[in-house]
């Protein structure tokens, strides 16, 4: 090894990223197992290479003792301050003991280091990176499907989509290009394994904060996220900023920014609400997009019972029960619903009641199956359309 070796190890420092020092020690631990391997010493050894001209020796190391059991090992006080009078017991005494045709090994043994180093290394770079990316989104090229697992190319790495992750519905397929979330990184011998989903909730947040630069800029707030992948999805959204409407913005210009992400989950619905402190109003705008009554809530309990129009019941409870199961996820809060027929008949009374006063604005919500028809047709009543769909 000479100055060539240092100036090879500096080019891969460059284009690898490996520190020269970090591959010069690997070499050296390297050696010292070859040296023993070689030459049967059972001796403890040290190897250096100097970090200026390339060469390399091999020392021998006895540690000072008061009494001597291997002489191989160990070094009496007496000699040891006999090289050298500062030796004290516990010290270790170094002698050269490179061999003559050690050059030839030394030079195998690091080129079989460096490769490995390389290898490790650049595993450990590829894992730190994607480490620190846990919780966001990765865009990648289906490059093979093995036993329904999609493996997507990321570059230097690959990443594993498991069934599990994947959306209902859609068809992978070599070359598709895709967006997927992070769940986690996992450090193997093989490298890095990188599990990412298409189901998760969190990216939907990511293409959310992709698209509505307000989110990124933390005026507006995501509080919430409750999402059937593949089907339909509902996100609550606050606003710090009295000026700005968060649903609007997260809806976008005639609706693009929250299609660009409905294209991107293959037609997956989602119903953008505002998020209201008041139990009451976030629960019926979680309803969206069927209309409410009146909200009962039960604070202690975490309990709300909603009253909806008769015509909206089935719009409320959803197609098996889905709009109602996701308002739940999104509040936090168990929604018991009911028509204003069936409050009738559990409360006689309920018919003399003056509801004016209780019926819940929620105007501050967006549904990609209805508002989005809305503006195509410049129609003004959203939730009809949705009941029409149904009834049809």
């Amino acid at each position: 090894m000479n100055s060539e070796f240092l100036e090879a190890l500096k080019d891969l420092e460059k284009e690898k990223g490996i520190a020269v020092d970090v591959l010069l020690g690997a070499i050296e631990a390297a050696l010292i197992s070859a040296y023993k391997r070689n030459f049967g010493s059972i001796q403890n050894a040290r190897v250096h290479i100097d970090r200026n001209t390339g060469d390399f020796k091999v020392y021998s190391q006895r540690n000072v003792v008061d009494e001597v059991e291997d002489e191989r090992l160990d070094i009496s006080l007496e000699d040891a301050r006999k090289i050298d009078p500062r030796f004290n017991v516990g010290d270790i005494v170094e002698n050269e003991v490179t061999p003559r045709n050690f050059g030839r090994i030394a030079a195998q043994t690091a080129k079989q280091v460096v490769v490995q180093r390389i290898r490790e290394a650049e595993r450990n770079i590829i894992f730190e990176e994607f480490a620190n990316r846990e919780g966001d989104i990765l865009n990648g090229t289906v490059q093979r499907i093995e036993n329904k697992n999609i493996f997507i190319e990321l570059g230097k790495t690959e990443a594993i989509l498991a069934p599990s992750e994947q959306m209902p519905g859609e068809d992978y397929k070599h070359g598709d290009r895709l967006k997927t979330y992070i769940v986690e990184v996992r450090k193997t011998t093989k490298g890095p394994q990188i599990l990412v989903s298409r189901t998760h909730p969190g990216l939907l947040k990511r293409l959310f904060e992709l698209e509505v630069p307000e989110l990124q800029d933390g005026v507006i707030e995501l509080k919430s996220i409750a999402r059937e992948a593949g089907h339909r999805s509902k996100i609550a959204v606050y606003s710090k900023d009295e000026d700005v409407d968060p649903v609007g913005a997260c809806v976008g210009p005639k609706g693009m920014r929250v299609q660009n992400i409905v294209n991107e989950l293959n037609g997956e619905k989602i119903d953008i609400v505002k998020w209201n402190q008041d139990a009451s109003k976030f629960v019926a705008s979680a309803l969206s997009p069927a209309k409410v009554v009146a909200v009962e809530v039960w604070e202690d309990e975490k309990v709300a019972r909603v009253i909806v129009p008769d015509y909206q019941l089935s719009l409320a409870i959803g197609k098996e029960g889905q709009n109602a199961r996701l308002a739940a996820k999104l509040t936090g809060w168990k929604i018991d619903i009911k028509s204003e027929s069936q409050m009738a008949e559990i409360y006689p009374e309920y018919n003399q009641l003056e509801q004016g006063d209780s019926n819940i604005d929620v105007s501050d919500s967006y549904s990609t199956e209805a508002d989005i028809f809305q503006e195509q047709y410049d129609i003004t009543e959203p939730v009809s359309i949705t009941e029409n769909k149904e009834e049809k």
